[in-house]
């Protein structure tokens, strides 16, 4: 019983993602860039702001960057920049892969 419990708080404690870690359809609101400031001033022209909701969309052909939906745009990002943009999950969020 308490390895379940065990397992279950280590699943709680992954609720801090990345967008490198979140599935295609799967919204999310950004929560921080950890980027340099050149980057980070840049994704943020492009929408990337604390509270913007992100949806990753899709990935370009053979494993190429991941494409993100922000602002009404859409934005690819590789995937070693996705992993040091911090998210946290739209409780509310529907995954619509099925629209895309």
């Amino acid at each position: 019983m308490r390895l379940r419990k065990r397992a279950a708080k280590a699943v709680l404690y992954r609720a801090v993602q990345t967008l490198a870690d979140l599935p295609m359809g799967q919204r999310c609101i950004l929560d921080r860039l950890d980027l340099p400031e050149d980057i980070a001033r840049r994704l943020m022209e492009l929408g990337f702001l604390p509270g913007n909701e992100v949806v990753p969309a899709r990935r370009a052909p053979g494993r190429g960057p991941r494409i993100f939906r922000v602002d009404g745009s859409e934005v690819a990002l590789r995937d070693e920049t996705a992993a040091r943009v911090y998210i946290r999950r739209d409780p509310e969020s529907v995954s619509y892969t099925h629209l895309t």
